[in-house]
């Protein structure tokens, strides 16, 4: 299993008139809910010793990775507004337990580097951080465990059958949040690896950067495709001029077959528009709210 490099995006040679991106956790693999219930969420109240406030914690930290607008954001940036969120929180404000400090996760969010382990522990070593020595224990414990502990699931049936159709008649990569040797060993592990050209993890750069390398000036506006389960995949797509395939959460594979029998030869006819693309945006948004359920209480 090699690994993947920037200049693999930015040297990406178009073999096809279309391009199509897939994101992969929530998306190709149904990984989402189990990584964060079973291995994020329990690890962030070890580390920062929240066991006073497991409940509170679980119901901010599933809402914003897996039941909100929020859902699929970069691992970091969706800790700080864990804390942000959980400030808020009626449970959290009564029970007497300190919040971690934010000023320098949020620093390193807003910093405009590639958001992964590699350019944290850069920063560690650079600053001896505390807070952000913190952030990178409970990083690596998370790969750690991930890697050690968590089931094998299986891609969604209709996704594979998706991408068999897909090759041969339009040039793909993995595009994802994912760490690059997370990605690259599911993928390798289940023989669907075979379908794409490239893999990129969050060391390659955001996901419109991943986008924006490799489609760079090789396709027509209309013939670029990104197929994800989260938001930052619609913006993703929108910064690059890309349309948009949601794979919507809880209804995965009736989305991938319908991708499969239906869309992917509108997109390849030219028919898919931006009347469709509107249609297909609200019923996805639809599922993702923005208010969380304990202030829309109040």
């Amino acid at each position: 299993m090699g690994e993947y490099t920037k200049e693999d995006l930015i040297n990406f040679e178009a073999e096809h008139e279309t391009f199509v991106g897939i994101d992969s956790d929530g998306c190709v693999f149904d990984t989402m809910e189990v990584k964060q219930k079973r291995h994020f969420h329990p690890l962030i109240i070890k580390m920062w010793e929240l066991e006073k406030i497991e409940s509170q914690l679980r119901e901010v930290a599933e809402f914003i990775n897996l039941y909100s607008c929020h859902r699929g954001t970069n691992r970091f940036p969706a800790l700080l507004k864990t804390w942000e969120f959980l400030k808020d929180h009626p449970g959290v404000a009564n029970s007497e337990v300190e919040l971690p400090p934010t000023e320098s996760l949020r620093a390193y969010c807003e910093s405009g580097l590639p958001l992964g382990n590699p350019t944290l522990e850069s920063e560690v070593e650079r600053t001896n951080d505390p807070e952000l020595k913190k952030v990178l224990e409970w990083s690596l414990a998370v790969n750690k465990d991930i890697d050690e502990n968590m089931r094998d699931i299986p891609p969604f049936k209709w996704a594979c059958k998706a991408m068999e159709k897909i090759q041969g008649r339009s040039d793909v990569i993995v595009v994802s949040q994912t760490p690059e040797e997370a990605l690259v060993k599911e993928w390798d592990l289940h023989g669907i690896d075979k379908y794409v050209e490239v893999i990129a993890g969050q060391e390659l750069g955001t996901k419109s950067e991943h986008l924006s390398m490799a489609i760079d000036d090789h396709y027509q506006k209309n013939n670029t495709l990104m197929i994800g389960d989260a938001p930052g995949d619609m913006r993703a797509a929108e910064s690059v001029g890309a349309w948009f395939y949601p794979i919507n959460p809880g209804q995965e594979e009736d989305s991938w077959k319908r991708f499969c029998q239906e869309d992917y030869d509108k997109f390849l006819a030219g028919d898919f528009d931006e009347s469709y693309q509107q249609q297909l945006n609200e019923k996805y948004e639809a599922l993702l709210p923005s208010t969380p359920p304990w202030l829309e209480q109040k």
